[in-house]
């Protein structure tokens, strides 16, 4: 069984940066594809960015050139740095990790940007 705690969601003015972790347990991270979804109010969950085991990495037409993927198989961590943060941005963030056929998720972090 693999658990993924997320950290670093808040509050952040527009225009702000803000970095979200997720820590993953087990002994697999590294054979893993773990990526951030997010899901706000009333809409369906999307995925935001994806990092595949061999470093290969997606994005959400919405985020790219503002967001940043990235993972450490030492840490079995798997990071995301927003910047130049939105109002739209605002949802829950969570954490999947995928490895030999099996997913699972975080509980999620809160991001708010006001508008």
């Amino acid at each position: 069984q693999v658990q993924l705690v997320e950290s670093g969601g808040g509050l952040v003015q527009p225009g702000g940066s803000l970095r979200l972790s997720c820590a993953a347990s087990g002994s697999f991270f590294s054979r893993s594809t773990v990526g951030w979804y997010r899901q706000a109010p009333g809409k369906e969950r999307e995925r935001v960015a994806e990092v595949t085991s061999s470093g290969a990495t997606n994005y959400a037409d919405s985020v790219k050139g503002r967001f940043t993927i990235s993972r450490d198989n030492a840490k079995n961590t798997v990071d995301l740095q927003m910047h130049s943060l939105k109002p739209e941005d605002t949802a829950v963030y969570s954490c999947k990790l995928t490895v030999f056929g099996n997913t699972f998720w975080g509980q999620g972090t809160q991001v708010t940007v006001p508008s």
